[in-house]
């Protein structure tokens, strides 16, 4: 790769990593393109993006990104989201389908984590199903109420006939 090539590269990671709050790295060593592509596919799903990076662009990327404490060796692949949530399903998801994609640590809001906090992470609701219990708890009182409303028409139509 060409000097210029591999300053654009690290300038483009490095504003991803900059702009994100969550990095997977993953070992992929051993899938096929099509389950790449897959893995490609569901990342796209969930606005997160997937990249093969050679170690040392991408160890500069991320210390100019202000991500630093995780060794990054072997063959990489690294996932990034906006949402923590959504790079760590993505990576959990994808781990769970084949053993031969491995996570091994990553950044979540630019603090080095490890692979059960990754877990962990992949583990909690979505932030449209976060969303949805939260519209759910607000609108419960009100709905309550309506039944009740409604409740009490019916003996009030019942007590008049």
């Amino acid at each position: 790769m060409l000097k210029e090539k591999k300053a654009e590269v690290i300038e483009q990671l490095s504003n991803d990593f900059a702009n994100t709050t969550a990095v997977v790295i993953c070992d992929y060593k051993g899938l096929t393109v099509s389950e790449l592509e897959e893995l490609r596919k569901s990342a796209r799903e969930k606005d997160a993006q997937v990249q093969v990076v050679k170690n040392t662009l991408a160890k500069i990327a991320l210390d100019r990104a202000g991500m630093s404490g995780v060794e990054i060796k072997d063959t990489n692949i690294f996932v990034w989201s906006d949402d923590v949530i959504a790079a760590a399903k993505v990576a959990a998801d994808f781990a769970k389908k084949t053993d031969k994609f491995v996570i091994k640590a990553g950044y979540l809001d630019k603090e080095a984590a490890d692979v059960s906090k990754i877990e962990a992470f992949a583990k909690l609701p979505g932030r449209e199903e976060l969303l949805g219990m939260l519209a759910a708890t607000w609108m419960a009182p009100l709905t309550n109420f309506t039944i009740g409303l409604d409740a009490l028409r019916q003996k009030k139509e019942e007590e008049a006939a």
